[in-house]
């Protein structure tokens, strides 16, 4: 019988054996998981801590907690919670010191007119984006486990704070300011920014403090870059404006970007040539830079700073041609020198701003944790997506207590870091001296600075945001489900505004997932001859069907969403109808003859999962497969399911003998008791060869 039988048996010394190896071989009785418990489980009782009331193991659980703040244990907390701890003793001081200097003052440079940008898009004046460029990256040097991780002011975070402030602090109808009325303004638009930066880095401590982390696989791949890719198209017109120097308000919530469009378009006659010229100019300097950078990665020693040396060359410019009063070019202005005072941000404002801190806690978390795995799989270590959000958690919570608004990992200043030659989180100090020395002493230099340059700075960081569309034939070909989730996340956030964009693709990625899961199909399994291996009957018409042993696999969780088309497909395999047995139904060739079924193995591997009406629905099959007169077996239940299906009462109806290990084992049984109890025993084995 192509050994299946014979499994449990080997030939005796006068006979001679059997050519075909894979069944012969295995000299062993089918194992039932109680047999299987038996021979290989551990029937050691549980350690003290899992047994007894559920609230006592807690309570050991906490107490155990509590003892590991002392002594040893404290060192190895502070070790986890320290990752420079970690590393720094292992720093390789003459490889990496002079990669990482290098690298810093780079990324430092670039965060500085960054920065700057940055804060006009989040509607703030732009010395808080240099106090955004330097407390965060000093915090996430400290608490950060991602080595090459640059972080700071973030274009998408900045343009939702900045939709956010807007709608919180809306610039009066009239528009024309005294210089004291927009100093108050300013301050209050400050205050919402850094309401936000708190109330979202509350919410990620206490993700942290719930073990959230896991929260980061729910913003999948397409999601994440169709949001930063339809953000980067919402900085691009909301840029118009400032790059043709029209005064026009923000427009925010619902079709923003349409509405911009049409503003702009409307207005376009009143636009300033001076602004348009420097636009341009700027624009046909950075973008050839960017160019360059990206062609020439593995041949420069290290990225060509564009924005600092544009910053230098237009505020040099506009001072000595006298463009902000000659033609009204709107510019920077003073920077304040050193620090404001630290304060707490006005809480009675967090109920106000909590429904737009949780998108920006999301979104930092995911683009933060999703580029460090990135630069982490690519140089071989790990990252900690917990402590990850304690580090993001806290240095937004404390950077907000200096006017900060919300931060994050950044793409742009990521990819420069590494391609400067960054190697650790060291790079960042050496980030922080620079911004450091411009707020100290540099600040006063880029007073005649243009805000249209800004912009175009702004634009010009986009670019691998834009870049991102690329991907997507490749992805097509890859997955059709992910290419629609990226497009329906696109549209969303193009269309809607970036949270609500976020929602719909968070919403519809997990609505395929659930769809996938409804969509699987029950397969009939059939002998490869000469083998103890079981495939899909579809797959060939040389598989073996025994008569009267249906091998069923279900590859899908066992829920509320699956356990009707679950009672479907296996009643229809099974003929058992509304009216008692039918044919059953066979996917193997179509002139075969479908005998009624006597025995049926259900292979449980694919169900991960069982909940409550999934384990009541594999309870009412066994009921129903008893009263027909098929005698059911289930094979490969993990204890997970098999738990749920215990405790909904499946043991009623199946006894322990009848749940194996393997599909293989349950076959062998199966085909055993057919041979058995069937006068047709020897028309089966003359089927199994």
């Amino acid at each position: 019988m192509s050994g299946l039988l014979g499994a449990s048996t080997c030939p005796g010394p006068g006979e001679a054996s059997d050519p075909t190896p894979p069944l012969c071989a295995k000299f062993r009785e089918p194992l039932t998981e109680a047999r299987f418990q038996q021979l290989f489980g551990d029937t050691e009782l549980e350690p003290e801590l899992f047994s007894g009331p559920a609230w006592r193991r807690h309570c050991r659980q906490w107490k155990w907690r509590a003892r590991a703040c002392w002594g040893p244990g404290a060192w190895r907390l502070l070790l986890a919670r320290l990752p420079p701890l970690r590393w720094l003793p292992y720093y390789r001081w003459r490889a990496w010191l002079l990669g990482d200097a290098v690298a810093g003052v780079t990324v430092g440079i670039v965060h500085v007119p960054q920065g700057m940008a940055f804060a006009l898009l989040t509607s703030v004046p732009p010395v808080f984006g240099l106090y955004t460029s330097f407390f965060p990256v000093l915090i996430y040097t400290l608490l950060g486990t991602g080595r090459h991780l640059s972080t700071g002011t973030f274009a998408v975070l900045s343009l939702m704070t900045g939709s956010a402030v807007e709608r919180l602090v809306p610039e009066p109808l009239g528009g024309n300011l005294s210089g004291i009325q927009r100093e108050q303004l300013d301050a209050q638009r400050v205050g919402a920014a850094s309401a936000l930066a708190f109330g979202s880095g509350a919410l990620m401590l206490g993700m942290f403090v719930l073990q959230l982390g896991v929260l980061s696989t729910f913003l999948s791949e397409p999601v994440v870059k169709a949001l930063t890719s339809g953000a980067a198209l919402h900085v691009l017109v909301s840029q118009l404006p400032s790059l043709l120097g029209l005064p026009l308000p923000r427009q925010i919530g619902c079709f923003a970007l349409f509405k911009t469009l049409a503003a702009v378009l409307t207005a376009l006659p009143r636009s300033s040539p001076a602004e348009l010229t420097i636009s341009a100019l700027s624009l046909a300097l950075l973008v050839p830079i960017k160019e360059l950078n990206v062609r020439f990665r593995d041949r420069l020693p290290t990225p060509i700073p564009g924005e600092i040396v544009l910053v230098l060359l237009a505020s040099v410019l506009c001072f000595t041609s006298s463009l902000d009063t000659r033609y009204n070019v709107q510019i920077v202005g003073l920077l304040p020198g050193g620090f404001l005072q630290p304060h707490l941000p006005n809480l009675a404002e967090l109920p106000r701003i909590l429904a737009d801190s949780l998108p920006i806690a999301l979104v930092t978390f995911a683009v933060s944790v999703s580029l460090a795995s990135i630069y982490a799989d690519k140089y071989s270590y790990t990252i900690d997506s917990n402590q990850e959000l304690l580090a993001h958690g806290i240095s937004n919570l404390i950077s907000s207590l200096f006017s900060c608004f919300p931060n994050s990992a950044t793409l742009a200043t990521t990819s420069l870091l590494v391609d400067a030659g960054g190697n650790t989180q060291l790079a960042g100090l050496f980030s922080c001296i620079v911004v450091l020395s411009v707020l100290l002493w540099l600040g006063p230099f880029f007073h005649y600075l243009p805000k249209a340059v800004l912009a175009c700075i702004n634009i010009s960081s986009m670019r691998q945001m834009f870049f991102q569309m690329q991907e997507l034939p490749q992805l097509w070909r890859i997955s059709r489900v992910d290419f629609a989730v990226w497009m329906v996340t696109w549209v969303a956030v193009v269309i809607l505004s970036v949270d609500l964009g976020l929602a719909v693709g968070v919403v519809f990625s997990m609505m395929t997932v659930v769809c996938r899961t409804q969509r699987v199909q029950c397969l009939a399994l059939g002998l490869a001859e000469g083998t103890e291996l079981y495939r899909p009957l579809r797959e060939s018409h040389k598989l073996l069907q025994v008569p009267g042993l249906c091998i069923l696999s279900y590859p899908t969780p066992l829920y509320f969403g699956t356990c009707g088309q679950f009672r479907r497909t296996l009643l229809q395999h099974l003929g058992l109808g509304e009216g008692g047995r039918e044919t059953p139904k066979t996917d193997g060739p179509s002139d075969a003859v479908a005998e009624p079924v006597r025995v049926v193995v259900l292979d449980c591997s694919g169900v991960t999962f069982a909940d409550a009406a999934g384990a009541r629905e594999a309870v009412q099959l066994a009921s129903r497969c008893r009263d027909a007169g098929i005698h059911l077996l289930l094979a490969q239940c993990n204890a997970s399911v098999l738990g749920t299906l215990t405790q909904a009462g499946l043991l009623d109806g199946v006894t322990p003998e009848q749940l194996f290990v393997s599909v293989q084992d349950a076959a062998v049984h199966a085909l055993e008791r057919l041979v058995r109890d069937s006068s047709k025993g020897s028309g089966i084995q003359e089927v199994l060869g």
